[in-house]
This record gives C-alpha cells, sequence and structure tokens, in this order.
C-alpha cells in the first residue's frame, strides 16, 4: 500500500508572531508540523504496519526552510517526502492542490492520499478537496475513524452537534484528519536521527507545469490579535456592580 501524506509548515501558535509589511510575519518564529496534519501521519504509519507493507511518503509545498517540518514528519514513520519549494508561505489552495497533485502524480500510483482537515495558519480547509478534484476521487474531511478493506475505506466523520456519519468510498481516496482519528505518538531520537538521513526530493513549484499566474486569492492584510487588557475589579452591592458591567460592554467595550 503506498500512502502520501500532505503536511504544511505552519508557525506554532504558542510562538509571538510579529506582523511585518502588513501581509508577512517575521519568520524567526518558532515553524511545526501542522497539528491536524500530525494525525494524517500517524494513521498512515498505523494503517501501513496493520497491511504488512507498504510506503508512507511525506508531500509539502513550502519554502526551503519546511524542512525541518518534513523531518519531524519523517520520524513518525514515514519512509521518504517530497518537497515542492516556493517562496510564498500563503500560497493560495488552488494552486497549492495543483502542485500536490502534480508532484504526487509525478512520483507514482496513490493507494491513499492523507492530510489534515485544515491547517492552523490559513484555515481555508479547501486543500482536500480541490486535492481530490484534481485526482477524480473521493474525499471526507473530519474523519475520526478508518478502516480499509476490499479495495473500500470506511470512515467515520464528525457532522456537528455530537452527530457522526459513516461513509464507504473506493479507493484510492482523499482523506481530512481531525483530532480523534489516533493519538500520535512522540518519536524517539534513534527516529529523529534516522530522520535525517531519510530521502527528501525537491522540486521546484515552477518546474510542475502550472499557470501561477491564473487568478488566486490574495492575502489582502495580516494583523496581529489585540492584547487583552488588564483585569478590574468592580466594588459595591450585586446591583451597582451589574450596572456598572453593564455599562462598561455598551459604552467601553461596545459590545452590547
Amino acid at each position: 500500500m503506498k500512502i502520501y501524506v500532505c503536511v504544511k509548515h505552519v508557525p506554532d501558535t504558542a510562538a509571538k508572531i510579529t506582523v511585518v509589511a502588513d501581509t508577512g510575519f517575521a519568520e524567526t518564529c518558532k515553524f511545526i508540523v501542522n497539528p491536524y496534519d500530525e494525525y494524517a501521519v500517524e494513521e498512515a504509519v498505523q494503517q501501513v504496519q496493520q497491511a504488512g507493507s507498504g510506503e508512507v511518503v511525506i508531500v509539502t509545498v513550502g519554502k526551503e526552510s519546511a524542512m525541518t517540518t518534513m523531518r519531524s514528519a519523517l520520524a513518525l514513520g514515514a519512509e521518504r517526502g517530497i518537497l515542492v519549494k516556493t517562496d510564498n508561505q500563503f500560497l493560495d489552495s488552488n494552486i497549492t492542490g495543483q502542485a500536490l497533485q502534480k508532484a504526487i502524480e509525478q512520483d507514482g500510483a496513490p493507494d491513499l492520499i492523507l492530510c489534515g482537515k485544515q491547517s492552523i495558519d490559513s484555515e481555508g480547509m479547501q486543500t482536500p478537496y480541490r486535492l481530490a478534484c484534481r485526482f477524480g476521487m473521493p474525499v471526507a474531511t473530519e474523519v475520526v475513524s478508518l478502516s480499509i478493506a476490499d479495495g473500500k475505506a470506511v470512515v467515520e466523520r464528525e457532522v456537528g452537534g455530537g452527530a457522526r456519519e459513516v461513509l464507504e468510498m473506493d479507493m484510492p481516496c482523499v482523506i481530512g484528519a481531525t483530532k480523534g482519528l489516533n493519538e500520535p505518538h512522540y518519536p524517539k531520537l534513534p527516529d529523529i536521527m534516522k530522520a535525517k538521513k531519510k530521502s527528501v526530493k525537491q522540486i521546484d513549484i515552477a518546474d510542475l507545469g502550472i499557470d501561477l499566474s491564473a487568478p488566486q486569492t490574495e492575502l489582502v492584510r495580516l494583523e496581529a490579535v489585540p492584547e487583552r487588557g488588564q483585569a478590574r475589579m468592580i466594588e459595591g452591592s450585586t446591583r451597582e456592580t451589574v450596572a456598572e458591567l453593564v455599562r462598561i460592554l455598551k459604552e467601553e467595550e461596545k459590545v452590547l
């Protein structure tokens, strides 16, 4: 079984991110594997182990610096990687889908493609669908359970309000993973050291035959979330404190 896992290089949400020139940010902050993609990598490794044979290939579209994220994903058990290099951190999801599809297609025939349901930076939630459309494959996201048998993938996915639905899809297909699908393991030191020597093929996005001048989603502006103000203690009787709280919410915070 050959499984491709699409992984994104994203800033750590716990890091201090400084906006630069309205549409960029200082890339000195810490970067990590997109958390939803970790579930996808873990699931791919487990599925190959259950099948008894196969290969897990990490595919990333990103800058040269994304190599560190790829090594982290490879340490989780994947055999090799493919990095499609671009200078744009916030690449349009349509272009991303095309780049992933062409890179995978050049490499081989997938039995299954896994990715996170979304990335934590742009949160477009479109890439799984665009990738599936490019391949002409069925797709399911928000997946919390996956079983494979007789060329079929049976998934259980969250649909909101605590409800879930079960779908059966022909393989190959695209699966968007989310929390609950598994529990990603922490790589051990030998796995981290081995990952540094695993093969990663690098491809320039310009060499994939994609029309990069086609209309794309445009990033207009990035804004840092304002820091929260200091806590304020309101004193007085219950009636007085409630009245003062309502006044603050109306006149100062303007949320009522």
